[in-house]
């Protein structure tokens, strides 16, 4: 199974479309993960033209993408145990509220966002998977988001690219 992983879109409702290198790239995945920050319910109809999607709601969004999505979720794909949360809050980096968040759950690939930073690291067993964000890069060089890969193992990869047209 492959997994495009997006997160932090913060994009309105007046977006037509999502950058072409995201598009291109994520274009044959199975399914798409959105680590919340989606900002416009609208965002969804463009994310499911590529594949379907799963996802969760970050602190910039509002009641229709909540109460469509919540805030954490475990998902059982391909044998494995996928969380997937923002990762916002206080206290703590954004890589330790979301480990923190699935201490009890330990998935085996923990996606959050939150930070727009890439970010992967094995911890406690656990993939800790950040893709950054595909439209606001903030202080990152690169735009970027990621794939997972779930086969006998987990591979995951980020991918970088400069324009958001």
């Amino acid at each position: 199974m492959r997994i495009g992983v997006i997160s932090d879109t913060h994009l309105s409702e007046r977006a037509v479309k999502l950058p072409d290198a995201l598009v291109k790239g994520l274009g044959g995945v199975d399914l798409i993960l959105h680590a919340g920050d989606w900002v416009s319910p609208e965002i969804i109809a463009l994310v499911e033209k590529i594949a379907p999607c799963e996802g969760i709601a970050g602190n910039n969004d509002g009641p229709e993408i909540i109460q469509l999505f919540g805030r954490k979720k475990l998902l059982e794909l391909a044998g494995f145990r996928i969380g997937l949360i923002h990762g916002d809050g206080y206290r703590k980096t954004t890589e330790e509220r979301a480990r923190e968040a699935f201490h009890a759950e330990r998935p085996d690939v923990v996606i959050f966002g939150h930070s727009h930073s890439p970010y992967m690291q094995r911890t406690d067993g656990m993939l800790m998977f950040n893709p950054g964000s595909p439209t606001d890069k903030r202080r990152q060089p690169q735009y970027s988001y990621g794939i997972i890969e779930l086969q006998e193992k987990i591979k995951a990869w980020h991918v970088y690219y400069d324009s958001k047209a």
